[in-house]
């Protein structure tokens, strides 16, 4: 009875422990975002209005690895049982989206406008019955200065 008991308090720590980190890894990125919305980025491959004359053109990235606790592999796992949505992995991906296009900004914090944005996922590790453990995002794009 014991070992259950312990099993159960294990999850239940990792489920508090896995949402105090994403709530602070979200309000990381909130913080961080603010300070550089002034900055254009598209995913054009043009330049967003005049520029002036071009002094440097430089291929800039950023990339992450964010990993998926295990509380939410097992939700995964009866989400996949059961069908629909599998928000665990929803905000995983957002958050390494979002982290790996910040870290791009603050590769060229004095580039006039980032052009040509790209995105590339992968699933880093897979476990058994190919259930996703770590999950890769890298942006590069063109960073202009003038």
């Amino acid at each position: 009875m014991w070992d259950l008991y312990f099993l159960i308090s294990l999850i239940i720590t990792g489920y508090i422990f896995g949402q105090i980190h994403e709530r602070r890894h979200y309000a990381s990125l909130k913080r961080r975002e603010e300070k550089t919305v002034a900055m254009v980025m598209t995913s054009s491959k043009r330049p967003l209005g005049e520029l002036g004359p071009v002094t440097e053109v430089r291929l800039v990235q950023g990339g992450v690895v964010i990993s998926v606790d295990y509380f939410k592999r097992i939700v995964t796992s009866l989400r996949n049982f059961f069908g629909g949505n599998i928000r665990g992995y929803e905000t995983l991906v957002d958050r390494a989206r979002r982290e790996a296009i910040l870290r791009l900004k603050e590769s060229c914090p004095d580039a006039t406008q980032i052009v040509n944005l790209r995105l590339e996922t992968s699933s880093i590790y897979k476990g058994r019955r190919n259930q996703i453990g770590s999950v890769e995002v890298l942006a590069y794009a063109t960073a202009i200065y003038t």
